[in-house]
Order: structure tokens, then C-alpha cells, then sequence
């Protein structure tokens, strides 16, 4: 896709947006609501990854013995560093949520705008774009692979 055509699909998505509805914006119990969503999610994903790194640490100090044991082990690790690595992932994005929690900015999609939804924020708290937008980078994404 070229960029011209991503621009007249975001403004289509913009128009529509606004016909459909007025702008939403989350009110301070609907905030405090997705903050604790989050912050609790964060506690969480601080708590696996230093389980990861507990187990990961206790695999560094168990005795070996044979070709299998160490296969075993790196194939641990390696599951252990994807899952690392993709809470850090989410955890990135639930600080960037919070941080938009404290500026004003949440609820707004990065791309075109207009309010992500309340629906869309119950899913994924850490949205940053309504669902039309999220199709575009979708699609884009695949044709860039």
C-alpha cells in the first residue's frame, strides 16, 4: 500500500468516526478503571519475569550429565528468553498506556485520532489504535513480510 492511500483511508476513518458518533472521551471513573487493569497487569508481568529469571538462574546451577540434559536445558532457556522478551514487550506498552493515563491522551488512536472505544480498551487496555486503524497496520505488516 502507498502511502497516499493509507492517508485517504485514515481520513475515510476519521469521517466515519465522527458521522457515527461524537468523539468519546473516558471519564475519570473509566480511567481509574483501566489504571488499575493496567497497573495490575504490570505487577504481574514483573512477577513472571522474575520467575523467568529465578528458573533461569536455577538452570545454571543443576548438574548436566549428558547430551540430553544440556539440549533440555537450552531449549528451556530459549522459551524463557522468547517469554522474557515478550513481557517486556507488553510491559513497554502498559507503561506507555499509564503514561497516557497521566497526560490526558489515553483513549486516542495513534494513527487517526479518533477515541480507540471503551469495548476495545476492555480487551486490550493497552490499544493504541481503534480497530479500523489496527486493520491497516495488519494488513501492511503482512505485506511487508
Amino acid at each position: 500500500m502507498t502511502i497516499h492511500i493509507i492517508t485517504i483511508m485514515i481520513t475515510r476513518i476519521k469521517i466515519i468516526h465522527m458521522v457515527n458518533k461524537a468523539e468519546q472521551v473516558l471519564t475519570s471513573e473509566e480511567l481509574n478503571y483501566f489504571k488499575k487493569i493496567l497497573e495490575d497487569r504490570k505487577t504481574q508481568i514483573l512477577k513472571n519475569i522474575s520467575g523467568v529469571y529465578d528458573e533461569l538462574n536455577q538452570l545454571g546451577t543443576c548438574e548436566l550429565n549428558d547430551e540430553g540434559d544440556h539440549v533440555a536445558a537450552t531449549n528451556h532457556s530459549r522459551v524463557d528468553d522468547i517469554i522474557i522478551r515478550q513481557q517486556q514487550q507488553e510491559l513497554y506498552q502498559i507503561n506507555t498506556a499509564l503514561s497516557k493515563i497521566e497526560s490526558g491522551t489515553y483513549g486516542s488512536c495513534e494513527m487517526c485520532g479518533v477515541d480507540i472505544g471503551t469495548e476495545r480498551l476492555k480487551v486490550k487496555p493497552h490499544a493504541v489504535y481503534c480497530i479500523d486503524c489496527r486493520e491497516i497496520v495488519e494488513r501492511t505488516e503482512k505485506k511487508a513480510c
